[in-house]
């Protein structure tokens, strides 16, 4: 088992016929990191599979975020007015023959929440306007720094083959959104890498009570050997066949609550719960909380006991959406709409319909109510105020149609 660690942490042998790049403080990185505790891995791949793919909780987690925010509505506007039909909100309805507007943004918001990282590519018509939008692993894209520091490129590496994008000011092909990183120029980080921890914790507890019900679902007992001359010794012989009857005929779920025959000489003395043993739930649901706790979730929409925080559940939801959900919307969106405008030349707003929510519901109606009613506000003042565009001038009547 030693040996496979070792061997699983050994850098694999570069693959012919791909370019090797490294910077050139890698050695100084290398060496600041070694000789510290290990965790479980903290790369991309590794974290979604202990995280996203290994525990529930995390699951469960990334998987309300981005579903509730791909179902946020949208809407397209400008300074003058709100749009309809237009040709962004057609691509976004189908952003490519496989995939409909939810899958695409649950694909972008996912990503962006395992790895800090989400890469949307462009397909541009032969008349160089958006056609398909893909959304692409970010575990396979790699970001290649210029001569500035500033993005020069994005390689895309699968099946041992490498596609190169050449990072443009305007009309880029990839749009890359990052979450906050305060120590890296180019990726973002995770709430999974800031959970990890917790991760490795709720695991090991989950494995713990695995191994507690292939025990029969209780602490073991023990088996104290007296033997005939009271000196309590077994031979080796003796102590190997004892082990493997208990393991044959007395361990396992099937055979829990089974009696067992004992020899002469042999003395069942049960063990009941330790202490830590009592503690043990409440460590993983501690875990678990601190888990929903990275990416912004109340516990109490998962179903954690001993959380208390919110009045009920309305207001934890309600918190949900203002706290975590918006909030990664709008920087999407935004991002999204600013890479749309290189493309097609139009300064447009591309942001969540608040209105069409129904957990801010009655958030927004007493807002509608209280700008409504007040009177020192212009209405060109209260339509900013409720984030609308200003009103279209009315249409100007034929010339001669009034008289003087």
């Amino acid at each position: 088992m030693v040996f496979d660690l070792l061997r699983r942490n050994k850098p694999e042998p570069p693959q012919p016929g791909l370019e090797q790049k490294a910077s050139q403080t890698a050695r100084v990185v290398s060496w600041h990191g070694s000789g510290r505790i290990a965790w479980s891995p903290r790369d991309t791949v590794s974290l979604t599979r202990s995280g996203f793919a290994g525990n529930p909780v995390a699951h469960r987690v990334i998987r309300l975020i981005a579903e509730a925010a791909a179902a946020v509505p949208l809407v397209l506007q400008d300074s003058r007015q709100r749009y309809e039909t237009h040709p962004w909100l057609a691509l976004l309805a189908r952003p490519n023959p496989a995939q409909t507007q939810a899958e695409l943004l649950e694909a972008l918001y996912g990503h962006l929440l395992l790895s800090g990282n989400a890469y949307i590519e462009m397909v541009a018509a032969e008349d160089a306007t958006p056609a398909e939008l893909h959304v692409l692993r970010s575990d396979r894209m790699n970001v290649v720094p210029g001569p500035d520091g500033w993005p020069a490129g994005f390689d895309y590496v699968a099946g041992g083959r490498k596609h190169r994008f050449a990072n443009a000011p305007v009309k880029s092909p990839v749009c890359h959104i990052k979450s906050f990183h305060p120590q890296d120029d180019h990726y973002g980080l995770s709430p999974l890498q800031s959970a990890a921890m917790a991760i490795d914790v709720h695991n090991a507890a989950s494995r713990w009570s695995k191994a507690l019900l292939d025990n029969a679902a209780r602490p073991s007992g023990a088996l104290v050997w007296t033997g005939s001359d009271g000196q309590g010794q077994m031979s080796d012989d003796q102590f190997r066949h004892l082990s493997e009857e208990i393991q044959s005929n007395f361990q396992g779920a099937q055979n829990a609550g089974r009696p067992m025959v004992l020899e002469g000489g042999l003395d069942w003395k049960p063990m009941g719960f330790s202490p830590s043993d009592m503690e043990f739930q409440k460590t993983k649901d501690t875990a678990a909380r601190e888990i929903a706790l990275a990416f912004g979730v109340p516990p109490m929409l998962l179903g954690i006991p001993g959380d208390a925080t919110y009045a009920n559940y309305q207001e934890a939801n309600r918190a949900f959406y203002r706290l975590t959900v918006l909030p990664l919307v709008a920087k999407a969106t935004a991002a999204l709409a600013d890479w749309l405008a290189g493309w097609t030349g139009e300064e447009l707003c591309l942001k969540p319909d608040l209105d069409q929510l129904p957990a801010l519901a009655a958030e927004r109606e007493a807002q509608w109510r209280r700008i409504s009613s007040a009177d020192f506000l212009t209405p060109a003042e209260k339509r900013q105020l409720l984030g609308l565009p200003a009103q279209a001038p009315a249409t100007p009547q034929m010339e001669g149609g009034q008289d003087d």
